[in-house]
């Protein structure tokens, strides 16, 4: 039996089963935020130009992969990290199956994979957490399986 919790408390360690889901809010994007985002971190013609992204590969503007990774963490961390003493990465994979384009809204359904206490560091372990960031007719635009460091109740990471 999996649950999905919207905006609850902080886990610590102990707090968390496999299987169990978290669903963060939403955030749109826009074209002048993927335009701003592209001149600062990815300045590339599909994420820059609305003509000129026409004739690329993705038929039009699109977001950058790594504007949609910065979203994806802002709606995780947005209304406070489901993880206790915040989300603290220890590496993961990313993918992204579809463009993100502007009017987009996005939400970020993440899945509770694997727990390892660890055997070394009895305050914390290490979680796997599969976060899918769907657009808003359900589809997927970015999937990031990640590897967290989670605290136990009074431990510090």
């Amino acid at each position: 039996m999996t649950d999905t919790l919207a905006h609850p408390p902080p886990a610590y360690l102990e707090d968390l089963r496999v299987g169990q889901h978290f669903v963060s809010g939403s955030h749109e994007v826009t074209a002048e935020a993927i335009k701003t985002f592209a001149r600062q971190f990815d300045p590339q013609p599909f994420h820059l130009d609305d003509a000129a992204a026409e004739g690329t590969f993705f038929g039009g503007l699109a977001a950058s992969g790594w504007h949609v990774a910065a979203i994806t963490m802002k709606l995780l961390v947005g209304d406070g990290a489901f993880i206790a003493n915040g989300l603290i990465g220890a590496g993961g994979e990313i993918a992204w199956p579809r463009p993100t384009r502007p009017g987009d809204i996005l939400t970020v359904d993440s899945e509770v994979l694997e727990i390892a206490p660890s055997r070394s560091r009895p305050d914390r372990g290490m979680v796997v957490v599969r976060s899918e960031t769907r657009n808003q007719r359900g589809e997927v635009a970015q999937v990031l399986t990640a590897k967290l460091v989670v605290t136990r109740r009074g431990g510090e990471a």
